[in-house]
């Protein structure tokens, strides 16, 4: 009767906002499906879902494997199909469900001293999600392939714009990767709007490929179909720690984030819900993180203590020296747009932007090999670096309330605003035409330079 009647007040503590501690709520009889959400690899969940069902054998845990943003969607609308936990990398994605009311309060978090990683909360503040380990973002490369087209190894975000690097990058698009929506608003955070756009578009200029989800980056430069690409660390470090040629760097500038876990409003099953997050927050299930197949880097800071050799620690004074602060608020109330505008400016203009950079490239390296100044034609060079570089609306408009509200994902049998549809059409066509012109410049000059080397050779 004891545990019964713990089971019966579960659903209202809940009600009532706060829970206990998850580990004094949870009944040690805890059996039925449960039912999570995740965009994590199978090496991550198949390995906790393992290892919960042993300790747990009367649960059965079944994985709905998703990407971010089909995740959020699936979770927001799909009401009739049974979910009990979120699990997934991206803080924001959690706000974006936290904000629908599709996430459910199930832990009092601590007001005084709350652990957090470099000023970032590792626990919401409002207690709907946990952080169960931190995520860090940064570059791997293949060192066979770079070896091969004898490149150097990436160092930094700027490194990856290097026109050396043309058709040796891959990334994933944002609207379809939680993971690459973070590096985007990483590169944006950390260098400003103008400037983060700007390298991102001579990035574009570099791209091999746009891969449709995050895992594609890592696989892509393991297979060697291009050397370089942004990722989260997870991704570089397991390779590396299981023997690929393969080697990863948290360049300056980069972000660490907690991965996060969360009990959805709707489960049907929270005495399940809540052991498991207990779980991948005990010392068995931060140790999980330590395997070489999985390498993340667990929230606990003294379990580091035994970590494996030369581990990263992203709590030491090392690690933490590259981070900057992250803007969550700002990431998800601009998530859709900026989604939205990589799509525009880079995913769908790939053919157009390779052809204006390795144009302007091109126009820089002879204008720089010339042997006299020609500032017409250094000027004429600025402007295609400015086209080609820029992007087609200003921060402040792109968290705009009036597009911020009704800018939505394309989706089959999704409606769309006609402000969106307007807005769009804008920015098709100003990014059209900015790519345009700097490929046209870019052309001028590598004509009249040609041009001139011929007048030479006449006049000898």
């Amino acid at each position: 009767m004891k545990s019964f009647a713990v089971v019966k007040l579960i659903p209202l503590l809940l009600f009532c906002h706060w829970l206990l501690p998850a580990a004094a709520a949870v009944s040690a009889e805890i059996q039925g499906p449960l039912v999570i959400v995740t965009s994590f690899p199978k090496t991550l969940f198949s390995r906790y879902k393992e290892a919960f069902e042993k300790r747990h054998p009367e649960v059965s845990v079944f994985i709905r494997s998703k990407k971010t943003t089909t995740a959020i969607t699936f979770v927001q609308e799909r009401q009739s199909e049974p979910v009990d936990i979120f699990w997934a990398s991206s803080p924001d994605a959690f706000e974006v469900l936290k904000k629908t009311g599709d996430l459910v309060p199930f832990f009092k978090p601590s007001v005084a001293g709350a652990a957090n990683i470099g000023g970032y909360p590792l626990d919401d503040p409002d207690g709907c999600y946990r952080g169960f380990a931190v995520s860090g973002f940064g570059i791997t490369w293949n060192t066979t392939y770079l070896k091969q087209y004898k490149l150097e190894v990436p160092k930094s975000w700027d490194d990856l714009k290097r026109p050396e690097y043309g058709k040796h990058v891959g990334i994933s698009a944002p609207s379809r990767s939680g993971t690459t929506h973070l590096i985007v608003e990483t590169i944006l955070q950390g260098k400003g709007w103008q400037e983060g756009w700007a390298l991102l578009l001579e990035m574009g200029g570099n791209l091999a490929t746009v891969t449709a989800r995050s895992f594609g980056v890592p696989a892509g430069v393991e297979d060697g179909r291009f050397g370089i690409g942004p990722v989260i660390d997870f991704f570089g470090l397991s390779a590396r720690r299981t023997g690929a040629a393969m080697d990863f760097v948290y360049p300056d500038n980069t972000v660490y984030l907690p991965a996060n876990i969360g009990i959805v409003k709707r489960s049907s099953n929270r005495e399940a819900a809540l052991a498991f997050v207990d779980f991948v927050l005990s010392t068995e299930g931060q140790k999980i993180l330590f395997e070489p197949q999985i390498s993340r880097l667990p929230v606990d800071r003294e379990i580091y203590q035994s970590a494996p050799a030369d581990y990263p620690n992203p709590f030491s004074e090392t690690f933490a020296a590259k981070g900057i602060g992250f803007d969550t608020e700002l990431s998800r109330k601009r998530y859709h747009v900026v989604n939205g505008l990589f799509d525009i400016m880079i995913t769908y203009r790939l053919k157009a932007l390779r052809r204006a950079w390795k144009g302007i490239h091109r126009a820089e390296k002879n204008l720089a090999d010339h042997p006299a100044s020609l500032p017409r034609l250094e000027a004429k060079l600025s402007r295609a670096r400015r086209l080609a570089a820029g992007v087609v609306i200003s921060e402040t408009q792109a968290s705009a309330e009036s597009l911020v509200s009704v800018y939505r994902p394309r989706k089959p049998g999704l409606p769309i605003s006609a402000h969106q549809v307007d807005r769009e059409h804008d920015w098709q066509k100003m990014s059209r035409q900015n790519l345009t012109e700097a490929l046209r410049l870019a052309e001028e000059i590598l004509e009249e330079l040609t041009l001139l080397e011929a007048e030479k050779k006449d006049d000898r």
